[in-house]
Protein backbone atom coordinates (compact mmCIF):
# COMPACT_ATOMS: atom_id res chain seq x y z
CA UNK A 1 0.00 0.00 0.00
CA UNK A 2 1.13 3.86 -1.07
CA UNK A 3 2.09 5.47 1.86
CA UNK A 4 0.83 9.46 1.42
CA UNK A 5 2.21 11.82 4.64
CA UNK A 6 0.50 15.06 6.00
CA UNK A 7 3.50 17.20 3.86
CA UNK A 8 2.05 15.55 0.66
CA UNK A 9 -1.60 16.35 1.56
CA UNK A 10 -0.84 19.68 2.60
CA UNK A 11 0.83 20.00 -0.75
CA UNK A 12 -1.96 19.03 -2.87
CA UNK A 13 -4.23 20.90 -0.63
CA UNK A 14 -2.30 23.96 -1.08
CA UNK A 15 -2.09 23.89 -4.95
CA UNK A 16 -5.33 22.29 -5.73
CA UNK A 17 -7.27 25.08 -3.11
CA UNK A 18 -5.53 27.38 -5.14
CA UNK A 19 -3.96 28.49 -1.86
CA UNK A 20 -0.56 29.14 -3.73
CA UNK A 21 0.46 32.53 -5.70
CA UNK A 22 0.99 30.73 -8.76
CA UNK A 23 -2.63 28.75 -8.35
CA UNK A 24 -4.47 32.17 -8.10
CA UNK A 25 -6.72 33.01 -11.55
CA UNK A 26 -9.03 35.58 -11.92
CA UNK A 27 -12.23 33.21 -12.56
CA UNK A 28 -14.64 32.68 -10.61
CA UNK A 29 -16.29 29.79 -12.33
CA UNK A 30 -12.66 27.66 -12.04
CA UNK A 31 -11.63 28.64 -8.73
CA UNK A 32 -14.74 26.63 -7.73
CA UNK A 33 -14.52 24.21 -10.22
CA UNK A 34 -11.44 23.64 -8.02
CA UNK A 35 -13.11 22.85 -4.85
CA UNK A 36 -16.41 21.24 -6.55
CA UNK A 37 -18.33 23.86 -5.12
CA UNK A 38 -18.56 26.80 -2.31
CA UNK A 39 -20.79 26.39 0.95
CA UNK A 40 -23.46 29.28 0.52
CA UNK A 41 -25.14 29.36 3.54
CA UNK A 42 -23.49 32.63 4.62
CA UNK A 43 -23.75 34.30 1.29
CA UNK A 44 -20.40 36.20 1.83
CA UNK A 45 -18.87 32.97 2.08
CA UNK A 46 -19.04 32.32 -1.78
CA UNK A 47 -17.47 36.00 -2.38
CA UNK A 48 -14.66 35.67 0.12
CA UNK A 49 -13.97 32.16 -0.82
CA UNK A 50 -13.28 33.27 -4.32
CA UNK A 51 -11.55 36.65 -3.20
CA UNK A 52 -9.04 34.40 -1.55
CA UNK A 53 -8.32 32.79 -4.56
CA UNK A 54 -8.18 35.18 -6.96
CA UNK A 55 -5.38 37.84 -7.82
CA UNK A 56 -7.88 41.34 -8.85
CA UNK A 57 -11.18 39.67 -9.07
CA UNK A 58 -13.64 41.88 -7.43
CA UNK A 59 -17.14 41.67 -6.39
CA UNK A 60 -19.00 43.21 -9.68
CA UNK A 61 -17.20 40.26 -11.21
CA UNK A 62 -18.04 37.36 -9.41
CA UNK A 63 -21.88 39.00 -9.79
CA UNK A 64 -21.54 38.90 -13.20
CA UNK A 65 -20.49 35.03 -13.15
CA UNK A 66 -23.26 34.57 -10.64
CA UNK A 67 -26.33 36.18 -12.31
CA UNK A 68 -25.18 37.66 -15.68
CA UNK A 69 -22.84 35.21 -17.23
CA UNK A 70 -24.72 32.85 -15.19
CA UNK A 71 -22.06 30.19 -15.19
CA UNK A 72 -22.45 29.27 -11.16
CA UNK A 73 -25.73 28.54 -9.57
CA UNK A 74 -26.67 28.13 -5.88
CA UNK A 75 -28.35 25.28 -4.98
CA UNK A 76 -29.49 23.20 -2.34
CA UNK A 77 -27.23 19.39 -2.26
CA UNK A 78 -25.86 17.87 0.22
CA UNK A 79 -26.62 17.36 3.53
CA UNK A 80 -29.27 19.50 2.68
CA UNK A 81 -26.85 22.83 2.54
CA UNK A 82 -26.78 25.78 0.18
CA UNK A 83 -23.59 25.72 -2.30
CA UNK A 84 -23.16 27.53 -5.35
CA UNK A 85 -22.12 24.98 -8.09
CA UNK A 86 -20.12 25.27 -11.60
CA UNK A 87 -23.03 24.83 -13.97
CA UNK A 88 -21.26 21.81 -15.48
CA UNK A 89 -21.68 19.96 -12.13
CA UNK A 90 -25.84 21.30 -11.25
CA UNK A 91 -27.01 17.44 -13.51
CA UNK A 92 -25.13 15.64 -11.06
CA UNK A 93 -25.98 17.70 -7.93
CA UNK A 94 -29.36 17.61 -8.69
CA UNK A 95 -29.90 13.95 -9.26
CA UNK A 96 -27.31 12.69 -6.66
CA UNK A 97 -28.42 14.82 -4.29
CA UNK A 98 -31.34 17.31 -4.67
CA UNK A 99 -33.84 14.87 -5.99
CA UNK A 100 -33.86 13.12 -2.57
CA UNK A 101 -33.90 16.03 -0.44
CA UNK A 102 -37.33 17.15 -2.18
CA UNK A 103 -38.72 13.59 -1.21
CA UNK A 104 -37.49 13.97 2.17
CA UNK A 105 -39.15 17.87 2.06
CA UNK A 106 -42.46 16.70 0.79
CA UNK A 107 -42.80 14.17 2.93
CA UNK A 108 -42.21 15.85 5.99
CA UNK A 109 -44.24 18.83 5.09
CA UNK A 110 -47.36 16.82 3.89
CA UNK A 111 -47.56 15.44 7.78
CA UNK A 112 -48.03 18.83 8.49
CA UNK A 113 -50.48 19.75 5.85
CA UNK A 114 -52.77 16.86 7.24
CA UNK A 115 -53.98 19.68 9.70
CA UNK A 116 -55.95 22.03 7.01
CA UNK A 117 -56.34 19.48 4.40
CA UNK A 118 -58.87 16.91 3.19
CA UNK A 119 -58.23 14.49 0.51
CA UNK A 120 -54.76 13.89 -1.78
CA UNK A 121 -52.55 16.05 0.74
CA UNK A 122 -49.72 14.69 -2.46
CA UNK A 123 -51.74 16.25 -5.37
CA UNK A 124 -53.10 19.34 -3.50
CA UNK A 125 -49.34 20.02 -2.47
CA UNK A 126 -48.15 19.30 -6.30
CA UNK A 127 -51.12 21.55 -7.48
CA UNK A 128 -49.23 24.80 -5.30
CA UNK A 129 -46.01 24.11 -6.48
CA UNK A 130 -47.14 24.09 -10.04
CA UNK A 131 -48.99 27.33 -9.98
CA UNK A 132 -46.14 28.82 -7.65
CA UNK A 133 -43.90 27.81 -10.69
CA UNK A 134 -46.36 29.34 -13.66
CA UNK A 135 -46.55 32.64 -11.41
CA UNK A 136 -42.69 32.71 -11.56
CA UNK A 137 -42.07 31.81 -14.91
CA UNK A 138 -44.62 34.62 -16.32
CA UNK A 139 -43.01 37.09 -13.91
CA UNK A 140 -39.24 36.22 -14.45
CA UNK A 141 -38.69 36.87 -11.14
CA UNK A 142 -40.06 37.77 -7.31
CA UNK A 143 -40.27 37.50 -3.78
CA UNK A 144 -41.30 35.22 -1.32
CA UNK A 145 -43.44 37.24 -0.42
CA UNK A 146 -44.91 38.71 -3.83
CA UNK A 147 -45.26 34.85 -4.57
CA UNK A 148 -47.51 34.16 -2.06
CA UNK A 149 -49.69 37.72 -2.42
CA UNK A 150 -50.65 36.36 -5.99
CA UNK A 151 -50.81 32.07 -5.25
CA UNK A 152 -53.72 32.00 -2.60
CA UNK A 153 -52.57 28.54 -1.38
CA UNK A 154 -49.36 29.51 0.19
CA UNK A 155 -50.74 31.45 2.37
CA UNK A 156 -52.07 28.44 4.01
CA UNK A 157 -51.04 28.67 7.88
CA UNK A 158 -50.00 25.50 9.71
CA UNK A 159 -49.26 25.20 13.28
CA UNK A 160 -45.98 22.86 13.44
CA UNK A 161 -45.95 22.62 17.28
CA UNK A 162 -49.14 22.24 18.31
CA UNK A 163 -50.17 23.15 21.81
CA UNK A 164 -47.09 23.42 22.40
CA UNK A 165 -45.66 27.03 24.46
CA UNK A 166 -43.53 27.96 21.33
CA UNK A 167 -46.53 26.98 18.82
CA UNK A 168 -46.68 29.68 15.97
CA UNK A 169 -48.94 29.00 13.04
CA UNK A 170 -47.03 30.16 9.28
CA UNK A 171 -47.27 30.53 6.03
CA UNK A 172 -46.42 27.28 3.70
CA UNK A 173 -44.94 29.52 1.41
CA UNK A 174 -40.76 29.24 2.34
CA UNK A 175 -41.60 24.98 2.35
CA UNK A 176 -42.86 25.43 -1.66
CA UNK A 177 -40.21 27.40 -2.62
CA UNK A 178 -37.69 24.72 -0.59
CA UNK A 179 -39.53 21.77 -2.55
CA UNK A 180 -38.93 23.88 -6.04
CA UNK A 181 -35.71 24.33 -5.27
CA UNK A 182 -34.71 20.99 -4.28
CA UNK A 183 -36.77 19.46 -7.43
CA UNK A 184 -34.41 21.98 -9.48
CA UNK A 185 -37.56 24.31 -10.62
CA UNK A 186 -36.55 27.71 -9.42
CA UNK A 187 -33.16 29.06 -8.01
CA UNK A 188 -31.93 31.98 -5.74
CA UNK A 189 -31.53 34.91 -7.91
CA UNK A 190 -29.10 38.52 -7.00
CA UNK A 191 -30.06 39.56 -3.56
CA UNK A 192 -30.92 43.15 -2.82
CA UNK A 193 -28.83 45.27 -1.56
CA UNK A 194 -24.94 44.29 -1.66
CA UNK A 195 -22.76 40.92 -2.04
CA UNK A 196 -23.08 39.95 1.50
CA UNK A 197 -26.99 40.06 1.26
CA UNK A 198 -29.62 37.22 3.03
CA UNK A 199 -32.43 38.80 0.54
CA UNK A 200 -32.91 36.78 -2.36
CA UNK A 201 -35.84 36.91 -5.35
CA UNK A 202 -36.68 33.90 -6.80
CA UNK A 203 -35.97 32.77 -10.57
CA UNK A 204 -37.17 29.61 -12.73
CA UNK A 205 -34.54 27.32 -13.11
CA UNK A 206 -35.28 28.01 -17.05
CA UNK A 207 -33.90 31.69 -16.35
CA UNK A 208 -30.16 29.48 -15.83
CA UNK A 209 -30.82 26.36 -18.04
CA UNK A 210 -33.75 27.13 -20.53
CA UNK A 211 -34.67 23.52 -20.83
CA UNK A 212 -33.88 22.71 -17.30
CA UNK A 213 -31.89 20.46 -15.56
CA UNK A 214 -30.60 17.48 -17.72
CA UNK A 215 -31.72 13.98 -16.40
CA UNK A 216 -28.64 11.56 -15.00
CA UNK A 217 -29.17 8.54 -13.35
CA UNK A 218 -27.95 8.52 -9.57
CA UNK A 219 -25.44 6.19 -10.02
CA UNK A 220 -23.67 8.33 -12.74
CA UNK A 221 -24.22 11.33 -10.57
CA UNK A 222 -23.03 9.95 -7.48
CA UNK A 223 -19.98 8.89 -9.72
CA UNK A 224 -19.07 12.04 -11.18
CA UNK A 225 -19.20 13.96 -8.11
CA UNK A 226 -17.10 11.46 -6.08
CA UNK A 227 -14.30 11.63 -9.03
CA UNK A 228 -14.68 15.11 -8.48
CA UNK A 229 -14.14 15.32 -4.70
CA UNK A 230 -11.14 12.81 -5.28
CA UNK A 231 -9.02 15.00 -7.23
CA UNK A 232 -9.64 18.01 -5.02
CA UNK A 233 -10.06 16.49 -1.17
CA UNK A 234 -7.91 12.92 -1.95
CA UNK A 235 -6.57 10.71 -0.45
CA UNK A 236 -8.88 10.81 2.25
CA UNK A 237 -11.01 8.06 4.54
CA UNK A 238 -13.83 7.06 3.21
CA UNK A 239 -15.45 8.40 6.56
CA UNK A 240 -14.79 11.84 5.40
CA UNK A 241 -16.68 11.22 2.49
CA UNK A 242 -19.63 9.99 3.65
CA UNK A 243 -19.81 12.93 5.73
CA UNK A 244 -19.61 15.68 2.89
CA UNK A 245 -21.68 13.98 0.90
CA UNK A 246 -23.86 13.05 3.33
CA UNK A 247 -24.94 9.82 1.35
CA UNK A 248 -25.18 6.66 3.68
CA UNK A 249 -22.21 4.30 4.04
CA UNK A 250 -23.59 2.29 1.00
CA UNK A 251 -24.19 4.44 -1.18
CA UNK A 252 -20.77 5.34 -0.53
CA UNK A 253 -18.45 2.36 -1.27
CA UNK A 254 -21.12 1.47 -4.40
CA UNK A 255 -19.65 4.44 -5.86
CA UNK A 256 -16.57 4.28 -5.31
CA UNK A 257 -16.86 0.28 -7.15
CA UNK A 258 -17.63 2.28 -9.96
CA UNK A 259 -14.21 4.06 -10.09
CA UNK A 260 -10.96 3.29 -10.54
CA UNK A 261 -9.47 3.98 -7.12
CA UNK A 262 -6.59 2.42 -4.70
CA UNK A 263 -6.39 2.62 -0.96
CA UNK A 264 -3.44 4.26 0.35
CA UNK A 265 -1.52 4.79 3.77
CA UNK A 266 -2.29 8.15 5.52
CA UNK A 267 -0.13 7.88 8.48
CA UNK A 268 -1.42 4.92 9.88
CA UNK A 269 -4.97 5.47 8.65
CA UNK A 270 -6.57 4.21 5.44
CA UNK A 271 -7.85 6.40 2.93
CA UNK A 272 -8.81 6.17 -0.63
CA UNK A 273 -7.43 8.09 -4.33
CA UNK A 274 -8.31 8.12 -7.84
CA UNK A 275 -5.82 5.65 -9.17
CA UNK A 276 -4.74 8.00 -12.14
CA UNK A 277 -3.58 10.40 -9.37
CA UNK A 278 -0.83 8.98 -7.50
CA UNK A 279 1.97 10.64 -8.41
CA UNK A 280 3.08 13.46 -5.88
CA UNK A 281 2.58 16.94 -6.01
CA UNK A 282 5.49 19.09 -5.80
CA UNK A 283 5.67 21.19 -2.98
CA UNK A 284 4.72 24.60 -3.37
CA UNK A 285 6.43 27.92 -2.25
CA UNK A 286 4.51 28.46 1.21
CA UNK A 287 1.90 31.32 0.49
CA UNK A 288 -0.39 33.35 2.89
CA UNK A 289 -4.29 32.86 2.81
CA UNK A 290 -7.32 34.14 4.63
CA UNK A 291 -10.14 31.65 4.52
CA UNK A 292 -13.78 32.80 5.48
CA UNK A 293 -16.24 30.95 7.62
CA UNK A 294 -17.87 27.97 6.15
CA UNK A 295 -14.91 27.99 3.70
CA UNK A 296 -14.95 24.84 1.54
CA UNK A 297 -11.33 23.29 2.17
CA UNK A 298 -11.80 23.28 5.98
CA UNK A 299 -15.29 22.44 6.07
CA UNK A 300 -14.13 19.17 3.10
CA UNK A 301 -12.91 16.96 5.75
CA UNK A 302 -14.20 15.74 8.99
CA UNK A 303 -10.94 14.56 10.05
CA UNK A 304 -9.07 17.91 9.77
CA UNK A 305 -5.56 17.41 12.47
CA UNK A 306 -3.45 16.75 9.67
CA UNK A 307 -4.23 20.64 8.46
CA UNK A 308 -5.81 22.54 11.39
CA UNK A 309 -3.34 21.14 14.06
CA UNK A 310 -4.73 22.03 17.93
CA UNK A 311 -6.44 25.02 16.55
CA UNK A 312 -9.86 23.69 16.63
CA UNK A 313 -11.67 25.11 19.68
CA UNK A 314 -10.49 28.68 18.88
CA UNK A 315 -11.57 28.55 14.85
CA UNK A 316 -14.88 25.92 14.87
CA UNK A 317 -18.23 26.64 17.07
CA UNK A 318 -20.13 23.99 19.27
CA UNK A 319 -21.70 22.43 15.64
CA UNK A 320 -18.53 22.12 13.59
CA UNK A 321 -18.92 25.07 11.63
CA UNK A 322 -15.74 26.71 10.78
CA UNK A 323 -14.93 30.77 11.32
CA UNK A 324 -12.42 32.85 9.32
CA UNK A 325 -9.09 31.09 9.42
CA UNK A 326 -5.14 32.00 7.78
CA UNK A 327 -3.33 29.65 6.04
CA UNK A 328 0.16 29.00 5.79
CA UNK A 329 1.47 26.26 3.61
CA UNK A 330 -1.09 24.37 3.36
CA UNK A 331 -1.94 24.75 6.90
CA UNK A 332 -4.21 26.49 9.43
CA UNK A 333 -1.86 28.94 11.37
CA UNK A 334 -4.28 30.98 13.19
CA UNK A 335 -7.87 32.75 12.56
CA UNK A 336 -8.88 36.36 11.59
CA UNK A 337 -12.21 38.52 11.63
CA UNK A 338 -13.57 41.68 10.89
CA UNK A 339 -14.15 44.91 12.90
CA UNK A 340 -17.68 47.03 12.62
CA UNK A 341 -14.66 49.76 11.25
CA UNK A 342 -13.89 47.96 8.48
CA UNK A 343 -10.17 46.33 9.92
CA UNK A 344 -9.05 43.09 9.11
CA UNK A 345 -7.22 42.03 12.26
CA UNK A 346 -6.02 38.44 12.44
CA UNK A 347 -3.81 36.24 15.19
CA UNK A 348 -1.35 33.38 14.56
CA UNK A 349 -2.30 30.59 17.00
CA UNK A 350 1.67 29.52 16.78
CA UNK A 351 4.95 31.03 15.68
CA UNK A 352 5.32 30.96 12.09
CA UNK A 353 8.21 33.53 11.82
CA UNK A 354 8.77 36.82 10.75
CA UNK A 355 8.48 36.43 6.50
CA UNK A 356 5.06 34.85 7.30
CA UNK A 357 3.51 37.03 9.58
CA UNK A 358 4.20 40.32 6.94
CA UNK A 359 2.91 38.04 4.23
CA UNK A 360 -0.24 37.20 6.33
CA UNK A 361 -0.56 40.97 7.44
CA UNK A 362 0.12 42.10 3.81
CA UNK A 363 -3.15 39.70 2.59
CA UNK A 364 -5.36 41.15 5.25
CA UNK A 365 -4.27 44.16 4.11
CA UNK A 366 -5.94 43.45 0.70
CA UNK A 367 -8.71 41.37 1.93
CA UNK A 368 -9.64 44.61 4.07
CA UNK A 369 -9.78 46.48 0.71
CA UNK A 370 -11.33 43.90 -1.16
CA UNK A 371 -14.46 44.62 1.24
CA UNK A 372 -15.32 48.15 0.68
CA UNK A 373 -18.29 49.31 2.20
CA UNK A 374 -19.29 46.01 3.27
CA UNK A 375 -19.52 44.64 6.78
CA UNK A 376 -20.36 41.20 7.03
CA UNK A 377 -20.13 39.09 10.48
CA UNK A 378 -20.59 35.26 10.12
CA UNK A 379 -23.74 33.46 10.68
CA UNK A 380 -21.63 30.90 13.08
CA UNK A 381 -19.64 32.92 15.15
CA UNK A 382 -16.23 31.26 16.60
CA UNK A 383 -14.59 31.79 19.82
CA UNK A 384 -11.24 33.79 18.37
CA UNK A 385 -13.71 35.69 15.66
CA UNK A 386 -15.45 36.91 18.53
CA UNK A 387 -12.42 37.83 20.62
CA UNK A 388 -10.98 39.68 17.91
CA UNK A 389 -14.10 40.99 16.98
CA UNK A 390 -14.64 42.97 20.93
Amino acid sequence: MRSIDAAQRRARLAVRHRLTAAARVDDAAAITRSLVVLHATDPATVFLSIAARSLELEPAQIEKALYTDRTLLRMLAMRRTMFVAPIDLVPALQASCADAQAVKQRRTYGRHLEQVVDGDIDAWLAEVEEQTHRELLARGSATGAQLGAAVPRLRTQVDTAPGKPYSKPTAITTWVLLILGCEGRIVRGRPNGSWGSTQYVWEPIESWLPAGVPAQSADSARAELVRRWLHAFGPAPVADLKWWTGWTLGEVRKTLAQLDIVEVDLDGGTGVLLAEDLDPVPEPEPGPALLPALDPTPMGWQEREWFLGPHRTALFDGNGNVGPTAWWGGRVVGGWAQRSSGEIVWRALEDIGREATERVAAEAARIEAWYGDVRAIPRFRTPLERELTE
